[in-house]
């Protein structure tokens, strides 16, 4: 909490109390009364002790009563600071491959559960801008539209399985799903964040029409090719009900997936592990920040009815006491 006087100068003031108050006791010290009475000594007596001090009494009730008043019209102010924060909100949406070889073991525990889990850190940490969910394999869904309910999300992306849509890789259909939800969007940045570990097989749209599609209506496209160099060790049903390992040959499309994001002014990163996947998050988190206008301001509350009240108190008492109990003779 703040507080000040909103005219201080009005303060100085006090000094001249100080001054009146010194003038008027050395003046009583000089001023001597006189009155008849048949028995002065035993005035004497009666006008001693400790009721001596109560004739000071109006005279210390009147300069309380100035001090009061002068705070008072000094304005005393107590304030409370506080901020408006104003931003300008980016739309993001994230399309996301769900198709079999995401089950692909080279980014640990698998590239489905790492692509969400870090996705997911990437959406709690974008607390201004409306987050959507796309994800795609054969086919291509919405699964959560632009909205500022982070948690509903991140909720959607931890029940993502393999096998909900029929399998495949349909790049362009998840792209051109994306960049379709982004199509009514007003903010001043619209991006696509496109993860896949494939090349476009399924669909009736390509990435590289989809990606001319999202330049049309201002949308950048970053896009994440999942995947180590080489080979990677995927899990497949076994015919006799379980699990076995086979070892397959990673197919990142990485000329297609640049190509779409230099179209649309993004860029293409290659995840080779989760803690690569990591970094190519938070820089793309780095790359689109939200505008933010932090204003600080004050708000004062005016609190001299307090001191006014306790002078004018103070200037009643003076003059009722004056008129009765602490009432002189003429």
């Amino acid at each position: 909490m703040i507080f000040r006087f909103e005219d201080p100068w009005l303060l100085l003031l006090l000094g001249v109390v100080g001054l009146l108050a010194w003038w008027q006791l050395k003046a009583a010290r000089r001023q001597r009364g006189s009155l008849t009475h048949p028995d002065a000594v035993g005035l004497g007596r009666s006008g001693g002790g400790s009721g001596r001090w109560l004739r000071h009494l109006p005279t210390v009730l009147r300069g309380l009563a100035l001090v009061c008043l002068i705070v008072a019209f000094a304005r005393p102010q107590t304030g409370v600071t506080g901020e408006n924060v104003t931003s300008e909100g980016i739309d993001i949406v994230l399309a996301l491959d769900i198709s079999s070889s995401m089950l692909a073991e080279d980014l640990a525990p698998n590239r489905l559960e790492a692509s969400r889990a870090v996705a997911a850190d990437f959406v709690a940490g974008r607390r201004n801008d409306r987050l959507g969910l796309v994800i795609f394999a054969g086919k291509a869904f919405t699964q959560a539209p632009l909205t500022l309910d982070h948690s509903v999300v991140v909720s959607l992306m931890a029940e993502l399985e393999v096998g909900i849509i029929e399998d495949g890789t349909a790049v362009g259909m998840g792209l051109a799903t994306a960049v379709k939800r982004l199509q009514a969007s007003e903010a001043e940045s619209k991006v696509v964040i496109l993860l896949t570990d494939g090349r476009n097989n399924r669909g009736e749209i390509d990435p590289i029409t989809a990606a001319q599609a999202a330049q049309a209506l201002g949308v950048r496209v970053y896009t994440i090719g999942a995947g180590a160099r080489g080979t990677a060790r995927v899990p497949v049903p076994d015919p006799f009900g379980g699990q076995r390992y086979v070892t397959t040959r990673v197919d990142v499309d990485e000329p297609v997936l640049r190509a779409v994001a230099e179209t649309t002014g993004g860029r293409y990163y290659r995840a080779t592990d989760r803690q690569s996947l990591e970094a190519i998050y938070e820089e793309i988190d780095q790359l689109e920040t939200t505008e933010t206008l932090v204003e600080n301001f004050t708000t004062y509350g005016e609190r001299f009815p307090l001191p006014l009240a306790a002078g004018l108190l103070l200037l009643l008492a003076e003059v009722v006491l004056g008129r009765t109990w602490l009432r002189t003779l003429p």
